[in-house]
């Protein structure tokens, strides 16, 4: 009996270690959506909290230009939620959206995700 618990802990642990990454769990706009009105901002929801210091965010819209950002801010109260507020409006076309975020214990974690205007 005390092995089969040693061996169950032991399992545990690389799962619980696993878990402990920052993934995204919701965005606005949301992946694969096609919006009417052009959003203002992005909102990136974590699984966890992430250190703003070193969690980034790159837009990239039609022709595969380089949509300009204003600086990143976490929401008041609470860090698992980034705001990234664009320094222009968006046009009409297919944007992505490339992460990466450094949790709040150390694990780094990175993904993308596409939008569309109308």
């Amino acid at each position: 009996m005390k092995k089969a618990i040693a061996l169950a802990a032991a399992l545990a642990l690389p799962a619980s270690a696993a878990f402990a990454h920052a993934h995204l769990i919701k965005e606005i706009p949301s992946a694969k959506s096609s919006v009417k009105v052009a959003p203002s901002h992005l909102t990136l929801d974590f699984s966890e909290g992430v250190s703003l210091a070193f969690t980034g965010v790159t837009v990239t819209g039609p022709g595969k230009a380089h949509i300009k950002l204003k600086h990143a801010s976490l929401a008041q109260g609470n860090d698992q939620k980034l705001i990234v507020p664009f320094a222009q409006k968006l046009k009409h076309g297919s944007y992505t959206v490339a992460w990466h975020a450094l949790s709040t214990d150390g694990h780094r974690t990175h993904g993308s995700y596409s939008f569309s205007v109308k």
